[in-house]
């Protein structure tokens, strides 16, 4: 398993490292610490510029890496000149990314954010498995895992692999959360026999969006990990138009786990 964690200008990024270490640790995998940059000039220094920015962000991700107990893990250092989405589908394609973990915010200073504009870029125009960890947030075994979903129906192939993996590792209790919202189809209440076959219990229940079904459901019972889909009809629905997503419009206190159902 190959995880890949970004590190933005937050002085807390050293916390998101450490929650990845101890993730990594648990599961035998290889982690990559990820610096972008974007530099650009006139064709004869470019070369140049570029590697001293390369060496730079090198050296703060070191800094970084300093800050952390890296429980005798390789931690290796992803360097990319370009936009964000660009360099993180270039690492996916080199090395094969299985799992990105990070922050809910970067450097965005507005408390009002869950997502902010970094993470909500690497979230919603990649389709690789991620899991946002708020802050301050320590690893710990997952117990309950919570399945939110307004529709039951995965095409995707190995989308649930990261849920399964985790499950199976922690041997936690899945719960399935079937949001009925307006406009649901009864395609959307056959449940995918993948996911019925590790849950322990389906919960239906209908409500305007499939966060207030949540919200709900989280307040009767406490869950250790919260599991979405990325899809146009998905989790998010209309959020996934916007790269920040506020607080008000979704939040939580526990990881979330992202799987996307669109392909690449």
């Amino acid at each position: 398993m190959n995880i890949l964690v970004p590190i933005g200008t937050s002085p807390d990024a050293h916390e998101t490292l450490q929650y990845a270490v101890d993730f990594s640790k648990a599961f035998g995998a290889q982690i990559y610490v990820m610096e972008v940059f974007t530099v650009s000039g006139p064709t004869g220094t470019l070369a140049n510029v570029s590697e001293k920015v390369a060496e730079s962000g090198k050296e703060r991700l070191k800094g970084v890496i300093a800050k952390v107990d890296t429980k005798d893990l390789d931690i290796k250092i992803a360097t990319y000149n370009g936009e964000l989405v660009d360099g993180l589908k270039d690492i996916d394609k080199a090395l094969g990314i299985d799992l990105i973990i990070l922050a809910p915010r970067s450097n965005d200073i507005r408390e009002e954010l869950y997502l902010g504009n970094t993470s909500g870029k690497i979230i919603k125009r990649t389709n690789i498995p991620a899991l946002i960890v708020p802050k301050g947030t320590v690893y710990a075994t997952y117990k309950h895992i919570l399945v939110a979903f307004k529709s039951g129906i995965l095409k995707r192939h190995r989308i649930l692999d990261p849920l399964i993996a985790i499950q199976k590792k922690h041997k936690a209790k899945v719960n399935l959360l079937l949001v009925k919202t307006p406009g649901y189809t009864d395609d959307d209440l056959q449940v995918n026999t993948a996911l019925m076959d590790i849950s322990t219990q389906l919960f239906i229940t209908e409500h305007a969006t499939t966060y207030h079904g949540v919200v709900e459901h989280t307040q009767a019972q406490k869950q250790d990990l919260l599991c979405v889909f990325r899809r146009k009809r998905g989790f998010f629905k209309n959020l996934w138009e916007k790269n920040t997503i506020p607080k008000a419009e979704f939040s939580s206190s526990v990881p979330v786990l992202v799987l996307s159902v669109k392909k690449d």
